[in-house]
């Protein structure tokens, strides 16, 4: 294995009942190789869409992600292939992006109200990538949420969630009891 690898990520977990889409920038290692999104075990993704959507983060994978889509919330990254030394979002190597195509998905789900970025990474690919392919009058919120990712060890649990629960008004009411 060189210095820089070569990654294809992982494809999109969305239904049609989809309300709110999360994108990350890339998978990280632990994520493809066990080709799961936010299989990093520090990473505090699935806590927090547990406590969002009333789920115990300990399901197995495929219960955690039926219980994520059944909550109107679906998954995918805003790069679907790139260069990167190592995991971090610091090592994706500038210019070898290549964006997946978000514009086509954001047409085809009827129901999706919000694009939620995990992390300044994923947000800023997507200023740079696909906010400018988005049809003007999307009517969709964007928000840019504080990563989710261990490397992010500055944000507390506690605080993660009180960012992110501004998701709440897109999720069924009786899942989730932040304010």
């Amino acid at each position: 294995m060189t210095n820089e690898t070569v990654l294809q990520g992982l494809p999109a977990q969305v239904n049609g009942q989809c309300r709110v889409l999360v994108l990350g920038s890339m998978p990280g290692m632990a994520s493809l190789q066990a080709a799961r999104y936010y299989a990093h075990p520090r990473n505090r993704f699935w806590p927090l869409m547990g406590a969002l959507c009333g789920f115990d983060p300990q399901l197995d994978y495929a219960q955690r992600m039926a219980r994520l889509q059944a909550a109107g919330i679906g998954l995918w990254d805003v790069i679907g292939r790139c260069r990167r030394r190592g995991s971090l979002d610091a090592a994706i190597v500038r210019g070898s992006e290549t964006a997946n195509p978000l514009p086509a998905l954001v047409a085809d789900l009827s129901h999706l109200r919000a694009i939620a970025c995990n992390g300044a990474a994923a947000a800023q690919a997507f200023a740079r990538h696909l906010h400018p392919a988005l049809p003007a009058g999307h009517g969709l919120t964007l928000l840019a949420l504080p990563s989710t990712s261990p490397a992010n060890a500055a944000w507390s649990f506690e605080r993660l969630l009180g960012e992110w629960a501004r998701l709440s008004p897109w999720l069924p009411a009786a899942e989730h009891s932040v304010s």
